[in-house]
């Protein structure tokens, strides 16, 4: 069951002004062609058109109804409503609080209604959606806000800059203005760097001099050993939930982890008593991606790539290991306080 969420545009004493919108309740479904009315070679294909067959179902007659009232009525209209469903404007309009004539666009996406909850005769996993990456933002996030809070943190005397970036579009390429392959975190680190210094000479100094002394966790979601597919995976390089993040490591680059930099993250784990797993893929296996590559060319800083194993990644509802979330927790926050180069 779906629904929508993102950002509506909406006119407000002639501003056009951001609302975030996020409706709870199940809204749409794709419904799938019953098996009955499918050949047998169909079946085994699986294969289906993203335009045609991935329409979602939001009402029926309804839309025709209150399409006839809006195109009778005298209300102005905007450009929204002209090219969009009336009942997804209503709705929105609802959600929000405005009236439906002040939506002007939206950014929206179909997400899962059902809330993450702890799965197993023991609870001890998580089944979540969305989980590849946004656990990986919690985490990082909690770690942050931790390493301030906690007695002794070292505020006062800290010499280094702790900082998370969070970055969308990573799954369609990162090529946006809010994406990793972006300007944006070479450009903060840099204004940064500008406001500390005397002069921008300093400040251009300071912020090379900076990158080298600089050390950068890319995090995303690892592939923990399936048990029904264990031979899709390296014998050697099989990560189990419930025992730690994951280094990955790639030939091809495809993640940044060197000898380098996997050595400190090593190091750093065994001495907090942290457990650490390790991922290679097969050499005849394609290997996803993550931003760590591109951030590391873009900034110059040594990066390591990790996460927490889970199952069925990419798919609606994915899973891991409740533990690892704490073992991640307690990775980054020793991370921010504890480590030097």
């Amino acid at each position: 069951d779906l629904t929508v969420a993102g950002r509506v545009i909406v006119e407000e004493n002639g501003q056009s002004v951001e609302k975030l919108v996020h409706i709870p309740r199940p809204l749409l479904r794709v419904p799938n062609l019953a098996i009955h009315l499918q050949t047998a070679d169909e079946i085994a294909a699986f294969k289906f058109s993203n335009e045609v067959h991935l329409q979602p179902v939001l009402a029926t007659q309804l839309t025709s109804q209150i399409k006839k009232k809006l195109e009778a009525s005298s209300i102005r209209k905007s450009s929204a409503q002209s090219r969009h469903s009336p009942v997804l404007i209503a709705l929105l309009a609802k959600a929000i609080g405005c009236k439906e004539e002040e939506i002007e666009d939206f950014d929206l996406s179909l997400v899962d209604t059902q809330s993450p909850c702890l799965l197993g005769a023991f609870e001890e996993f998580i089944s979540s959606p969305r989980m590849d990456n946004l656990l990986s933002t919690f985490c990082a996030m909690e770690a942050l806000i931790a390493s301030c809070n906690g007695a002794g943190n070292g505020l006062d005397d800290e010499t280094d800059i702790r900082l998370v970036a969070a970055f969308d579009n990573e799954e369609v390429g990162s090529e946006s203005i809010q994406g990793a392959a972006s300007v944006l975190l070479p450009s903060i680190l840099q204004r940064i760097y500008s406001t500390l210094a005397a002069d921008s000479r300093t400040a251009v100094d300071a912020y090379a001099a900076a990158v080298r002394r600089s050390f950068m966790i890319s995090a995303d979601m690892a592939h923990g050993v399936h048990p029904n597919y264990p031979e899709k995976y390296q014998v050697n390089f099989r990560p189990a939930l419930h025992k730690g993040p994951v280094l990955k490591h790639n030939a091809n680059q495809r993640y940044t982890t060197d000898s380098v930099s996997a050595t400190k993250l090593r190091k750093l784990a065994e001495q907090n008593n942290i457990p650490i797993q390790e991922f290679a893929v097969r050499n005849d296996s394609p290997c996803g991606s993550t931003i760590g590559p591109m951030l590391s060319a873009r900034t110059g800083i040594k990066t390591v790539d990790i996460g927490v194993p889970q199952l069925s990644m990419h798919s609606i509802r994915e899973l891991c290991g409740a533990n690892d979330v704490t073992h991640q927790m307690d990775l980054f926050t020793a991370y921010f306080t504890k480590f030097r180069l």
